[in-house]
């Protein structure tokens, strides 16, 4: 049952390639920011970077620490978020998008 691609010319084939790597962008972008504060998160990161996690937490409002870290966490793993620690007492940490994200 060959029939298919008999039918197709060979731009349709082309842009049917394409729709599909589109289509695929676009879901795998979703995924890495889904969740509820995620958007959030690097819009503050956006805004007035760079952020220590208290700050970041009265920017997002009602959310807990285990939540903010959990998301902070997952976005530094998919290095949509930078976080620099300075060795020093009390520990400072500073989250930020890395430079490839500014623009």
């Amino acid at each position: 049952m060959n029939i298919i691609p008999g039918l197709l010319q060979r731009s349709s084939r082309k842009w049917l390639v394409s729709l599909a790597l589109d289509v695929f962008e676009y879901s795998y972008t979703l995924s890495l920011i889904s969740g509820k504060h995620k958007m959030v998160i690097l819009y503050c990161l956006m805004e007035y970077q760079p952020v220590r996690f208290n700050e970041l937490k009265r920017y997002l409002g009602k959310i807990s620490d285990k939540t903010l870290s959990q998301n902070l966490k997952e976005l530094e793993g998919d290095e949509l978020v930078r976080r620099k620690v300075y060795p020093q007492i009390p520990p400072k940490v500073e989250h930020s998008l890395p430079n490839q994200n500014r623009q």
